[in-house]
């Protein structure tokens, strides 16, 4: 049939590829209608390649990255080191008791025991639990001489015949006992051997005014006996008896000459590097004695 040259006849032809839409107007008349279809047809092709390329590209920026593990990283940023401390509730302590506190706890010194520390330079004594807890704290007296050991064989020998310079109340780690001294008084033994024991407090000649010395604020006002740990009375028989009773327990006495490294060993815990110390002669000497 023939078709005026001039006269054409249009059909729509749709093509859905991934979200695309091609209107594509094909001629409908004689030699054109072939070179129009063959038109059709690459476009066809060129919108199914775009789309190929297109969609991956697009998924690809839509995959969720997982974290990579830094290999350099410091494993301490990532696990947090649980420190274990002792607890001094509201009390105000001082920076060296509260260090070997902290020691005895995170090392496991005591042994499950309670434990006292004894504060020679702040004339303080704290009691501790066998968990590490504050019992309760108190001022002290404490030997006239200020040292850090005890002359030989002191122990056995008359109260009048030791010297003011060999009153000293010996540093050291000692494993105590309730017990009855000669006036069967009870009292907490420190070290037998060299008769250092923590009591409450006597009166003691009017001259050396114990109680007065005692409330003072001034820690040397609270060196005047011959050795042993003088507490108050109230202290003494609702802190210090009642954790002691029916078990031993452990009092650390504080070195006034060297450090608490040199006498037990002890490191500071919240320091990060935890380097710990090797145990010292003198700490061996004493756990031979325990």
């Amino acid at each position: 049939m023939y078709y005026p040259f001039h006269k054409k006849f249009t059909m729509s032809s749709q093509v859905r590829c991934n979200r695309f839409k091609v209107l594509v107007e094909v001629p409908q008349f004689g030699l054109a209608r072939s070179t129009s279809a063959f038109f059709a047809q690459a476009v066809l092709l060129g919108v199914i390649a775009l789309g190929t390329f297109l969609l991956p590209a697009t998924a690809a920026q839509n995959i969720p990255t997982m974290p990579t593990p830094d290999p350099g990283g410091d494993v301490s940023e990532i696990v947090p080191t649980v420190l274990r401390i002792a607890n001094f509730g509201n009390e105000d302590s001082t920076v060296e008791s509260r260090k070997l506190a902290d020691w005895v706890i995170d090392s496991s010194d005591n042994g499950k025991l309670p434990f006292i520390i004894i504060d020679k330079v702040h004339a303080r004594v704290f009691v501790f639990d066998a968990q590490g807890r504050l019992r309760g704290a108190a001022s002290a007296l404490l030997g006239l001489a200020v040292g850090d050991d005890s002359v030989p064989g002191i122990g056995q020998r008359k109260l009048s015949s030791i010297r003011p310079e060999e009153r000293t109340t010996p540093a050291g780690r000692f494993v105590a006992s309730l017990a009855r001294d000669i006036h069967r008084q009870e009292v907490l033994w420190v070290d037998y051997d060299t008769a250092v024991s923590l009591h409450p407090v006597v009166k003691g000649t009017p001259k050396e005014r114990r109680a007065e010395r005692l409330a003072s604020t001034s820690p040397q006002d609270k060196r005047i006996s011959y050795g042993c740990i003088n507490v108050p009375v109230t202290f003494y028989e609702k802190v210090v008896s009642p954790t002691f009773t029916g078990t031993n327990g452990v009092v650390y006495v504080l070195p006034e000459t060297r450090s608490a490294r040199d006498v037990f060993g002890s490191y500071d815990v919240q320091d990060s590097s935890r380097k710990q110390a090797s145990p010292s002669p003198e700490r061996a000497s004493n756990a031979a004695a325990r």
